[in-house]
């Protein structure tokens, strides 16, 4: 097979940042997407209506001209989120749900929800009024292991939750765990997960050959390999709850390179080309269209995107790095030999 044609996908879960960086990651994301779902996490958070109109329109402001991407917006859930502001969020045609980062699970999550149970009035109100739940699934305990964080997280918070309100739509975003997948699997509706390409790619190892790898650094942080073969069994399964989420993360190099460095992976730079040679690879090729561009769109309710790309089976050379504003950004495979590209 020489060339791929695909439908324009959707990303069901992105970081564009704000302010310069947007002139690299809105055209970047808009060669592939025509329509990407856009996490809340800046400083400060996106929380109301106004203010993911707000960012919604400057992201607009850098799509190339002639391209067809509209950016879904999310609002951060925070602890005094009250169903009052839900209602007012759904008046929104842009807003398609909140996010909920357990407080402290990752980059600006400082304003995270620090106890769930406080929050079934919101849940309550985002069922009424359709609006979807999307997780960062990790616990923040101290004393948890790392490489547990999911895993404890889905028994402790989101088995509940889910029970308590069973109309409402979740998305486990960027699952890493046979665990996750085993919890979607064993949901009669309403559930979802995304899956990233990086998450397919590599296990744990990846990060620690050849010293500390910190830009495969990133939160959930990668699993072992038996979790990591159960994530491309789900994708190459066809399974429509399992759908694409690049979870894709810009930082600067000096952040990732930093004694405390950023967690993060940006794959946004050539998100379809990544994601075609891992499913290749497992054999899932056959599974890539639908996992791209109609899952998620049929679990959020959407009509498919419309246009066409192709990919080429040529070879190419990821750059060692980007511009990012004034400043570098390195990309996941930075350096590294790829099969699959865009064709112009």
């Amino acid at each position: 097979m020489d060339y791929l044609e695909l439908a324009r996908a959707d990303d069901c879960h992105i970081h564009l940042r704000d302010g310069p960086f947007l002139s690299r990651t809105v055209p970047d994301i808009a060669r592939f997407c025509g329509r990407a779902i856009v996490m809340p996490n800046l400083v400060p958070p996106i929380k109301t209506a106004a203010d993911a109109q707000a960012y919604r329109d400057r992201i607009l402001a850098h799509v190339p001209a002639g391209v067809d991407f509209d950016p879904k917006m999310t609002l951060y859930l925070c602890d005094d989120t009250t169903p009052s502001e839900v209602a007012e969020a759904a008046k929104s045609p842009h807003i398609i749900g909140y996010k909920w980062y357990p407080r402290g699970a990752t980059t600006h999550a400082d304003w995270g929800v620090s106890d769930p149970n406080k929050l079934h009035a919101v849940f309550e109100a985002m069922t009424r009024h359709g609006l979807v739940l999307l997780v960062h699934g990790e616990v923040t305990d101290v004393d948890v292991d790392v490489f547990d964080r999911e895993a404890i997280f889905i028994d402790r918070y989101l088995a509940n939750i889910r029970r308590q309100h069973p109309e409402l739509k979740i998305v486990l975003e960027h699952i890493t765990t046979e665990q996750a997948v085993d919890f979607v699997l064993s949901q009669p509706h309403h559930t979802a997960a995304t899956i990233t390409a990086h998450h397919l790619w590599y296990n744990r190892n990846a990060m620690f050959q050849g010293g500390l790898q910190p830009h495969h650094y990133c939160l959930p942080v990668l699993k072992r390999k038996q979790h990591q073969e159960r994530l491309q069994a789900a994708v190459r399964s066809g399974d429509a709850r399992f759908f694409m989420g690049s979870d894709s993360a810009p930082h600067t190099r000096n952040k990732k390179e930093a004694c405390i460095g950023c967690a993060g992976i940006y794959t946004g730079f050539a998100l379809l080309p990544y994601y075609a040679e891992i499913f290749e690879r497992i054999g899932a090729l056959p599974a890539l269209a639908d996992f791209a561009h109609k899952h998620g769109a049929d679990f959020y309710g959407w009509p498919k995107a419309t246009g066409k790309i192709v990919l080429e089976k040529k070879t190419w050379v990821v750059p060692d790095h980007l511009t990012y504003g004034d400043e570098t950004l390195i990309p996941f495979l930075a350096n590294q030999p790829l099969t699959w590209q865009l064709k112009d």
